[in-house]
């Protein structure tokens, strides 16, 4: 057994936490500032190989004091984003391996430079946006010989909404907060640039279903870093019910609340209930040439809740979870094969959907066989000059 530190026991440390104990080759340190919290959380899941502490992650002497006395090997953030960078440089100080899901960007930045020259793992954004999402898109990119458009899109949706703002509080209303106010990265015409967010307005139809799609900071990753000039147009956007985003507009921008984040949130939280039945769309497109014939290829999935364990999981508690679990998976079973910052899509596809936590997306699906053909790398052209060459 490898021993792993997951910090935070909220929404998705709980549920990280039990599918690493519950593949018996893991022993979790779960800790969280919350007396109890930790605790609580272990108990439910009732494994002996997950232990739970009391521990405030940001003060830096109390998180190296613990990683000195336990010795993980492996350090893994839930936290809200804003913790990280002080997280990350403990990993850096004390050899520990670094996995978080921040969408932020700035937060990103900083711990790739703190990976520099490192001789440990560096992933952030290991999610599901970022995160899957940039692997799936990814995928498809090299089926082409050369590409011109790149579309990511993402959301996770009440599948039952009957409120004003179409939606239910799934993630981190921190989380919500930070990709609804931040710019957002993108390629326009060849070159990066940055977009405003709750911007670029677009409907789309998925299974007959109408929604709409608007910019949000950071899902798109390092994924326009990696391909540069060699894509002109991409982008990332999240999928949320026609309407949404105007009213998003207004509260963000009309009533100024981008400025007073504490307030948005309290009303936010007070307003917008939780659920437990959710759905999360991850939608991918790209054009580009094949064969000297101008195509379009799309990864199209819907993951929906799920029991594990004995319990149930909201869809995006699954799919977040399990995007970072499959990737620390991938990396601690052969680590000599990765150094410094590792980004996204420098996993395979398959690999995720073939590891024993990825395949939680395949189980999700609507669109599994169309995942299952992407995964395996067989496009449809590939596919049909195969049958051609039978």
């Amino acid at each position: 057994m490898q021993d792993v530190l997951v910090l935070g026991a909220g929404k998705i440390g709980a549920l990280i936490s039990g599918l690493l104990g519950e593949s018996k080759e893991y022993r979790v340190q779960l800790a969280d500032a919350r007396a109890g919290a930790a605790e609580a959380v272990a108990s439910a899941h009732g494994l002996d190989n997950i232990e739970a502490f009391v521990l405030d992650a940001s003060d830096k002497q109390q998180l190296i004091a613990h990683i000195n006395k336990y010795k993980p090997v492996a350090v893994v953030s839930g936290l809200p984003y804003f913790c990280n960078i002080a997280v990350a440089e403990v990993a850096r100080e004390t050899g520990l391996h670094y996995f978080d899901l921040t969408e932020d960007v700035e937060v990103t930045e900083a711990v790739r430079n703190i990976a520099i020259n490192a001789d440990q793992v560096f992933a952030p954004q290991c999610g599901l946006a970022p995160g899957f999402i940039s692997i799936a898109a990814n995928e498809l990119m090299t089926h082409f010989d050369s590409h011109r458009s790149v579309k990511l899109r993402v959301g996770a949706l009440p599948q039952n909404p009957n409120n004003v703002l179409k939606y239910s509080l799934t993630w981190s209303t921190d989380g919500v907060i930070n990709e609804y106010g931040n710019m957002c990265n993108a390629i326009v015409n060849g070159k990066e640039v940055a977009v405003l967010p709750l911007e670029g307005l677009e409907e789309i139809e998925i299974d007959g279903t109408l929604y709409e799609a608007f910019n949000t900071s950071g899902g798109l990753g390092s994924l326009s870093e990696t391909y540069g000039n060699n894509v002109k147009t991409m982008n990332y956007k999240t999928i949320r019910y026609p309407g949404h985003c105007e009213q998003m507009r207004l509260l963000m921008n009309g009533l100024k609340l981008n400025h007073d984040r504490d307030t948005l949130k309290r009303i936010l939280e007070n307003a917008v209930p939780q659920t437990l039945q959710d759905v999360v769309i991850i939608y991918a497109a790209v054009t580009g040439f094949q064969d000297g014939e101008f195509r379009e290829e799309n990864y199209v999935n819907k993951v929906y809740p799920q029991v594990v364990a004995g319990r149930l999981w909201s869809a995006i508690q699954v799919t977040t979870a399990a995007g970072i679990c499959s990737v620390l998976d991938i990396v601690l079973s052969d680590a000599k094969r990765y150094k410094g910052f590792v980004a996204q899509e420098q996993f395979r596809l398959s690999d995720i959907l073939n590891n024993r936590f990825g395949e939680f997306y395949a189980h999700g699906g609507t669109s599994v066989e169309s995942a299952n053909l992407v995964a395996r790398g067989e496009t449809g052209h590939q596919r049909i000059n195969k049958e051609r060459r039978s």
